[in-house]
Parts: C-alpha cells; structure tokens; sequence
C-alpha cells in the first residue's frame, strides 16, 4: 500500500475560459470541482495506475465535508483528522495553455491536530509528503514524518524541504524552488547542497533530472505539450512512488511520459492513458552521467511547471 499525506487539503476548483484578461468579465466555459491538495492528486494519479492508496490530511468544516464526499465518490480510501479550521480552496484558471493559480493559505493547524496526524500514518510499502504546510505547523514537521523505515518521497518546499531532504528516500523540487532554497542556479550543485539521497528536479521545458549520489540521470519530455500543467509535478511523483526499486533511467522515463500525460487532462490528479503509453515507448532512455558538477550542469527553465507548491 502507498500512503500519501497532504498537510494542506483542499477543494479545487477549476475554471477553463477561452482568455484570460485581467480586469475584465469572463464566461466559464467549464468548472471543475473535486478533492484536491498535491497528495491528493497523486494518490488519483496511482489509483489510475491500479495501485492500493490511503488518502491521509485534516480536514474541517463545511470544505472539509465536501473533500470527504469527493474523495468517497471516487472511490479513494481515506482517513482525515478532523480539525477545528475551515480546509482551504485553491482556484486554477486555465486560458490558452496556460494555468493561472489562486491557493489559498489554509486553516491554522494546532498541534494537537498535527499530532493526531501524524499518529495515523500506517505500515505502508511507500509513504508520499506532498504540498505546503499549513499555518501553525513547525518547519521540521515534514523531517519527522519522513524518518521512516520505508521509502518516502517528498515533495514540498522552502525550510520543509530542507529538513526533511536528509531522510527521504527522495525529495521533489522544482528548478525554481530548489534554487531559492539553495541560492544557486545550477540544479545539480543546488541539489547536492541538500544532502538528500535522491532528489527529482523538474526543468520545465527541459524535462527531468535527479542527482543520486555521485550519479546525474536526465530525461527530456517526450514533446511540447499544452493544457492544465498543475498536476504534472504530482504526476511526476506518483510515478516515483509506484516506481520504487527501478533503475533511475528507467524511473525518469516513466516520470517523464506520465508528467507529459497529465498536461492533457483538464484537472490535476488525472492523466491521458493513450498519450501516456505513446510518450513512454517514444522516450529513449536518458543518458546517464557520473560526473563532476560542471560536466553534469542542467540549463534550468521557467515554465508553467515550476509553480509553488500548493
């Protein structure tokens, strides 16, 4: 069983509009309402995969109640604390291919609500942190659900991020996270600078890359798409975590092809089937490099990919 914990649940909702204009009046053509939250999104994307997922987070009042009936419609084992605080809404605009984000912060969490979290973790074969952390929660919080004796994959950012990168299994930073945390560009000696045993940066347009040891592993994407970007990262994710025990090469090709796959979905958390078996036999599998940081250095991008983490 994978388990996957989202400190910051959400409802998400989001609109597609043929434009996008600031200040103006906008026709919805399409809403979208459903659970949401980085876990969230990932633990669909395994489900989609045919993988045994326990939901786990808090959630409160009348948002909390509509996740819980969400997460129940599509059939997605959960189990969430009760907290005294309203779950949050996250808005997602998408207009032309591109995705414009409204994340609220969250309800302040009391510590006796992050404990009672954090005692509902089960024995699991792969545990997943993903998503900010809400208010009232300490920095280190992510570090100590991350010392496990099972794999656990990260994926947060800021000071979480560097607490928890030591005892993951992997983290999952973006480009632009990643060298805000580390105050350098180059995404190989940003990544070495956590001291994490793996950690998955995604480039943008440039693909994926991970720094294992001495070891850097890139893929590229299997082609440029356009869509809803905001589940390729949480894609990306999943992928890794049904992925654990794969050679690296083998593991950012999937993560890759899945990403991809996610951009052409309308919400995030879902993914195109057909796209995903057609990116994944047309990726070739990403050159392998042992090498020094110069050797190994990855020209970072910024796109719609490297958003925030919600």
């Amino acid at each position: 069983m994978i388990v996957t914990v989202t400190p910051n649940l959400a409802l998400d909702v989001t609109y597609e509009v043929p434009e996008l204009r600031p200040g103006g009046t906008h026709r919805v053509q399409t809403v979208h309402t459903r659970a949401g939250g980085k876990g969230v999104n990932v633990a669909r994307v395994l489900r989609s995969l045919g993988h045994d997922v326990l939901v786990l987070g808090l959630a409160g009042g009348a948002t909390g109640d509509a996740v819980r009936a969400d997460l129940d419609a599509a059939g997605l084992a959960h189990d969430l604390v009760p907290i005294a605080g309203e779950t949050r809404r996250t808005v997602t605009i998408v207009a032309g291919g591109d995705a414009t984000l409204l994340n609220e912060p969250g309800p302040v969490v009391a510590p006796e609500e992050w404990a009672a979290l954090e005692a509902r973790i089960p024995d699991a074969d792969v545990v997943v942190i993903s998503g900010s952390l809400p208010p009232g929660v300490p920095q280190d919080a992510v570090a100590r659900l991350a010392r496990r004796d099972v794999p656990v994959i990260v994926d947060t950012s800021g000071e979480a991020l560097r607490h928890a990168a030591p005892y993951a299994w992997a983290v999952k930073p973006n480009a632009a996270e990643l060298a805000e945390l580390t105050g350098t560009d180059d995404p190989v000696a940003g990544a070495r600078a956590l001291r994490a045993r793996a950690i998955v940066v995604s480039l943008g347009a440039d693909g994926l890359m991970a720094v294992t040891g001495d070891e850097v592993h890139r893929v590229p994407p299997p082609r440029v798409v356009s869509g809803n970007p905001t589940g390729a990262g949480d894609s990306v994710v999943a992928a890794l975590a049904a992925g654990v025990g794969t050679p690296w090469p083998d593991l950012l090709k999937d993560a890759a092809a899945l990403s991809a796959a996610a951009v052409l979905a309308p919400v995030a958390g879902s993914y195109d089937p057909a796209a995903y078996e057609g990116f994944r036999r047309c990726l070739s599998s990403p050159q392998e490099n042992s090498s020094s940081p110069d050797r190994a250095s990855a020209r970072s991008t910024s796109s719609s990919s490297n958003t925030p983490k919600r």
